[in-house]
C-alpha cells in the first residue's frame, strides 16, 4: 500500500487545438471545481512549444498549478509530466519548493525527459543528451530542497556552497517518472518514486510495472513502497457502442500515441457507468494505484458523473 492506492485525479485542459486558446482563469476555476467535487488531485500537461501543424496552444503547467494552488485547500497538484531538461534545475528547485510552500507541501510531480525534438532544438538544449540531462537535473533537485549546502560538478551546473532556503514544505517531494523507454522504466524503479502512465491498457501497464519493480528489487529498494499513476482517456454514454466513434475521433485529432511505446487508443474506457467501472477496475487488479481521468473534451458533465457514480464503487474495489 502507498498514498496513492485508491485515489483519483483528473487532467486538465491547459493546451488546446488551434485556432482556439486555453482559458487561464478558466483553468484556476476549474481546479476549484475539481477540488469541491471531491477529487484528490488536479493534473496539468507540459510543453514549451507543441506541434506545427497542427500547433496545440499551451499555458505553462507551474503557472497554472500555482493559481490552482491559491484558490484551493486540499487538492494536490501534479505535472503529467514536467519536461524536466528543458528546465534549469537550480530556478526549478526554487520555483518548485515555493509553489510546495504557497500550497501548504501538496506538490506531487511527475516528470520525463521529453520526446519533441523542434522544442529543444529551440531552446538550445541537445536533444540527444536529454536522459542525461534528466538524471542530473534530478539530483540536483533532490540535494538543493534536502541539503543545507550543495557543492558538485554538472555538465551545466557548478554549485559551490549552494544554499537554497525555505525547502518544500514536504520532506520528500513525490516524483514519478513518466515513459517507456527500458532506461526510463529503471529511472523510475532506482531514482523516482515511481512510475506515471499515459493512456496504458491493463496489459500494457502490467509489462512495465512488472520490469519497474524488478529494477527496484536489483537496486536494493523495496518494490512495495513505488507508487504508480495511470493517466487515462474516459467518455460516459448510452453504451461502449454507441460512442466509440466520437472518442476515437478526439484521440485521433488532439492526442499522441508513440510509435515505440504501449500508449495506445485502446486504452480508452468508453460507455455506461457499469461499463466503465468494469473497465477501471481491471486497471486496478493489475496494480493501478492512482487512476487519473482525462474526460472527454474535458466536459464538466463527464467529471461531475465521474464524481458521482464512479470514483464511490471504485474506492469500495
Amino acid at each position: 500500500m502507498t498514498v496513492l492506492d485508491r485515489t483519483f485525479g483528473v487532467a486538465a485542459r491547459n493546451f488546446t487545438a488551434y485556432p482556439e486558446m486555453p482559458d487561464a482563469k478558466a483553468l484556476v476555476e476549474y481546479g476549484v471545481r475539481i477540488e469541491e467535487l471531491g477529487f484528490d488531485s488536479i493534473w496539468v500537461w507540459d510543453h514549451m512549444l507543441l506541434g506545427v501543424e497542427p500547433n496545440f496552444p499551451i499555458i505553462d503547467s507551474l503557472t497554472v498549478l500555482t493559481g490552482i494552488a491559491a484558490r484551493t485547500k486540499r487538492i494536490k497538484l501534479g505535472t503529467g509530466i514536467l519536461v524536466l531538461p528543458l528546465r534549469n534545475a537550480v530556478a526549478l528547485a526554487k520555483q518548485l519548493s515555493s509553489m510546495d510552500q504557497l500550497s501548504g507541501g501538496r506538490l506531487l510531480m511527475g516528470m520525463a525527459s521529453g520526446w519533441y525534438k523542434r522544442e529543444f532544438d529551440a531552446m538550445g538544449i541537445p536533444f540527444e543528451k536529454r536522459g542525461k540531462i534528466m538524471d542530473e537535473n534530478l539530483d540536483l533537485l533532490r540535494r538543493l530542497w534536502t541539503e543545507t549546502s550543495v557543492t558538485g560538478q554538472y555538465t551545466n551546473y557548478n554549485p559551490s556552497k549552494a544554499v537554497m532556503y525555505p525547502k518544500p514544505v514536504q520532506e520528500h517531494v513525490p516524483i514519478l517518472i513518466g515513459g517507456y523507454a527500458e532506461r526510463v522504466l529503471k529511472r523510475a524503479a532506482e531514482v523516482g518514486d515511481g512510475w506515471l502512465t499515459y493512456f496504458y491498457t491493463p496489459e500494457g501497464f502490467t509489462k512495465s510495472w512488472d520490469k519497474i519493480r524488478n529494477f527496484a528489487k536489483e537496486a536494493g529498494k523495496d518494490p512495495d513502497k513505488l507508487m504508480n499513476a495511470s493517466q487515462l482517456p474516459i467518455m460516459i454514454g448510452p453504451s461502449k457502442d454507441a460512442i466509440k466513434d466520437e472518442m476515437m475521433d478526439w484521440l485521433n485529432k488532439e492526442w499522441d500515441f508513440p510509435e515505440h511505446s504501449d500508449c495506445t487508443r485502446d486504452s480508452a474506457v468508453m460507455g455506461s457507468v457499469d461499463e466503465c467501472v468494469a473497465q477501471l477496475k481491471a486497471h486496478q487488479a493489475v496494480g493501478v494505484q492512482k487512476i487519473i481521468f482525462v474526460p472527454y473534451k474535458y466536459k464538466m458533465d463527464q467529471i461531475e458523473i465521474i464524481a458521482k457514480e464512479i470514483v464511490p464503487r471504485l474506492k469500495k474495489a
